[in-house]
């Protein structure tokens, strides 16, 4: 294993939390990562086709590419849960962009005025892989009440207000995570796997 990926994990963890970003990279590294994040694959909305149509024709028309976990089988980062309320569908998706992906919620199946959070570059969120190969690695998947108090009482944090829905936890596949919450019209941050 090359040092530039032994240390691959440390270094992204410190870039990232230091804001730096690829600057303070060596260059091999710098190239490593770069040429990774091209080589993510990014399906298009129509390889799920258990998307309603007009949030497909929606994300199309934004641009949006799905970025795949080649860890996890199968096509994944499009969820439906209730993100809002009790009994009300509503879709999740991780919309890639120009190497960046931001998790966009369509309440109640709509296209007009989905949420958007957590926007994050692709790049941040890659890793080395048993083969030494970088791969990306973020996921989201719904997070129901046994999940969200669960992983409060095992890693503390803020306590979660009453919880009546689903939230959105957004992980770093094999690392951690964080669960996206909506209480009351504002997105909080509560805590996922450690």
């Amino acid at each position: 294993m090359s040092k530039h990926v032994s240390r691959f994990g440390f270094i992204l963890s410190f870039t990232t939390v230091a804001g730096s970003g690829l600057a303070q990279l060596s260059p091999d590294l710098q190239r490593l990562l770069e040429t990774a994040d091209r080589q993510v694959v990014r399906l298009s909305p129509t390889a799920f086709p258990e998307l309603p149509k007009n949030l497909i024709a929606e994300l199309q028309r934004r641009g949006c590419s799905i970025p795949q976990v080649p860890m996890i089988k199968g096509p994944q980062n499009v969820i439906r849960g209730e993100f809002a309320r009790p009994g009300q569908t509503d879709w999740a998706v991780l919309c890639s962009v120009g190497r960046s992906s931001s998790i966009l919620i369509f309440w109640n199946a709509s296209e007009v005025n989905p949420g958007r959070i957590a926007e994050t570059k692709d790049i941040d969120r890659l890793q080395s892989e048993e083969d030494e190969k970088m791969v990306y690695s973020r996921a989201i998947t719904p997070a129901g009440k046994a999940y969200i108090t669960q992983h409060y009482k095992a890693y503390g944090g803020a306590p979660p207000p009453p919880i009546d829905h689903q939230g959105i936890n957004d992980a770093f596949v094999g690392k951690a995570s964080v669960v996206n919450y909506l209480y009351r019209g504002k997105w909080l941050q509560l805590a996922g796997a450690d």
